[in-house]
């Protein structure tokens, strides 16, 4: 049994990301070898500058570059930890909403179990909030995908 739902797992997940080991081994290639050319690019831009200007100046100007990608870069990542920290709040504030928790459901839910009976219904109520609880997990549509398709969209 847990053979399956390993495998059910990964093949959810083989699903929804396309991953497999060929995806892998075919983009840690395409890394490296872009990993060299910007390396080459970059000696290509230092020796162009260097005969154009002199040799400092030429590294000043590569070095200058560089220190704007980072701080480029630095910046976007605070924006995307700050857009992802606001999603997950999201997607917690709506998890937390519980129907179960309505006062008037609660209500309901005493009214009925004091009418058949607490020890008959406690057993099937607690199996079928087990069941409600893990048909949600599994089948929910969650609100990062509805965004990722509504921006794939657009």
């Amino acid at each position: 049994m847990l053979t399956g739902l390993v495998q059910n797992l990964r093949l959810r997940a083989e699903a929804r990301t396309g991953l497999s080991g060929a995806v892998v081994v075919f983009a840690l290639i395409a890394a490296i070898a872009m990993a060299a050319a910007f390396v080459f690019f970059v000696f290509a831009v230092f020796i162009w500058l260097a005969e154009r200007y002199s040799p400092l100046t030429a590294a000043l100007i590569v070095a200058v570059a560089f220190v704007l990608v980072a701080i480029i870069c630095a910046i976007g990542a605070v924006m995307a930890q700050r857009r992802t920290s606001e999603r997950a709040r999201r997607a917690l504030a709506v998890r937390s909403q519980s129907p179960w928790l309505d006062p008037a459901t609660l209500g309901i839910a005493l009214q009925l179990g004091r009418s058949i009976g607490l020890r008959r219904i406690a057993p099937l109520a607690a199996a079928g909030v087990l069941a409600a609880a893990l048909a949600k997990e599994w089948f929910r549509d969650r609100p990062d995908d509805a965004e990722t398709r509504d921006e794939e969209a657009a």
